[in-house]
């Protein structure tokens, strides 16, 4: 603001006027550069003031306020830990809060900037360790090239926590990661882009991992699949996501959906797309026409594999078989399910039903090939078969039951 007075007083008043002002200037500087020296010698962390451009500050109900100011603040080592510059700050009464005006600024983390920040409006508490930036705001970390957006943010310096409030947007692009800060590995392999949007966000500056909260949704572009879920944690150096809520994760090929998955808890790595998903696995594929569910699945998108360790349990929605067993993989690019452990396949339409150690079930022909202590059951007429390996086909009823060298095969019909 402007010290000048808008009317004209006497000479006296005015000189006198001048001397205050000048006064006032004096014992403020005085008061900063006491604050500077105290800063230097205390142990405690104190914040430091420097005003580059206005030498005036101007008081208004005991409110000090800088115009085109830089404010930082250093840790007990003397190293920095956050510069702002301001278009203008005004300093409460008890100098324990100053609100600013355009500010943008740098955040270090052990003496090292980390991130870019900027907003319409802020706010700088608790002597330096609270900085809370409103409107518009925008934090770039310059490491790895991760841009974070929202209406909120604070930072805790102490804690390494920068925190997003309301209408969080993150996203990732290769070509914003700093060469001069980025990692070996990120160099040499850069990541892909990703989008995420949270009502909150959390980012640890130290391990690099940012902590979405409630309407959570992550888009990446390679592979192409679009999360939602209500919480999940971005490791930004890993290239992966973790969650330990429900999600759904739908994967895209020219703009059409061709896999659906859902589940309680997931880890998806980016860098070798790989799914890795537990507790009340589904899995949709459109292609072949299968529904999976499990309670461990690992989905490798490149090979286009969903392998589980766990009892598993396909329906094709078209010819209405299942198939169940212990353990077991589907090749969804050759349409072809190998399954061990206890294996079950039901034809829904006759009920019959094929036992067996090891079943391979190739989709598109409905053809199965089973072994291992082969049962074969049937309705219309009733009967029991037993072999070693059978071969056919379940929804028709055309299965051959086979027994092993110098064995028969036992056929028991039931009237």
């Amino acid at each position: 603001m402007n010290s000048k007075s808008n009317f004209t007083a006497p000479l006296g008043q005015e000189l006198k006027k001048r001397a205050k002002v000048k006064r006032f200037v004096a014992f403020t500087f005085a008061l900063f550069s006491l604050g500077w020296l105290l800063s230097a010698c205390n142990t405690q962390s104190q914040t430091s003031r420097k005003i580059e451009q206005d030498t005036s500050a101007t008081e208004i109900e005991g409110s000090l306020i800088f115009n085109n100011v830089t404010l930082d603040h250093a840790d007990q080592k003397g190293r920095p830990v956050w510069q702002v510059k301001a278009k203008q700050a005004i300093y409460t009464k008890d100098r324990k809060l100053a609100r600013l005006k355009q500010p943008t600024g740098d955040l270090f983390q052990d003496g090292e900037k980390i991130l870019k920040v900027s907003a319409k409006n802020g706010e700088i508490q608790e002597d330096g360790e609270k900085i809370l930036l409103k409107g518009e705001i925008t934090a770039t970390d310059l490491r790895n090239g991760a841009i974070f957006q929202g209406d909120e943010l604070e930072w805790l310096p102490q804690e390494d926590l920068l925190i997003v409030r309301n209408n969080l947007k993150g996203n990732l692009v290769r070509t914003n990661i700093k060469d001069n800060l980025a990692s070996q590995d990120l160099k040499d392999n850069p990541p892909k882009q990703i989008q995420v949007s949270a009502k909150e966000g959390r980012y640890f500056s130290r391990k690099q991992q940012l902590e979405l909260i409630s309407q959570v949704t992550a888009i990446s572009k390679e592979p192409n699949l679009h999360m939602k879920t209500e919480h999940l944690v971005w490791h930004i150096p890993e290239q992966k996501v973790t969650g330990n809520k429900r999600l759904q994760m739908d994967r895209y090929k020219k703009k059409q959906v061709t896999e659906r998955v859902e589940a309680d808890k997931s880890e998806v790595n980016l860098k070798t797309k790989i799914a890795t998903l537990k507790q009340n696995v589904q899995l949709t594929s459109v292609e072949p026409p299968l529904l999976m569910s499990s309670n461990s699945t690992i989905w490798d998108l490149n090979k286009e594999t969903v392998v589980s360790d766990k009892p598993l349990k396909i329906l094709h929605q078209q010819e209405k078989v299942t198939i169940t067993a212990n353990q077991g993989e589907v090749d969804l690019e050759r349409k072809v399910a190998n399954l061990t452990g206890g294996t079950q396949g039901i034809g829904s339409r006759n009920q019959a039903k094929l036992y067996a150690n090891r079943l391979r079930w190739d989709i598109p022909t409905q053809n199965v090939q089973a072994s291992g202590n082969v049962i074969y059951q049937q309705t219309d007429p009733v009967f029991n078969t037993k072999g070693e390996t059978a071969i056919g086909r379940l929804e028709d009823k055309s299965i051959v039951v086979k027994s092993a060298v110098g064995e028969r095969v036992v056929t028991e019909i039931i009237p």
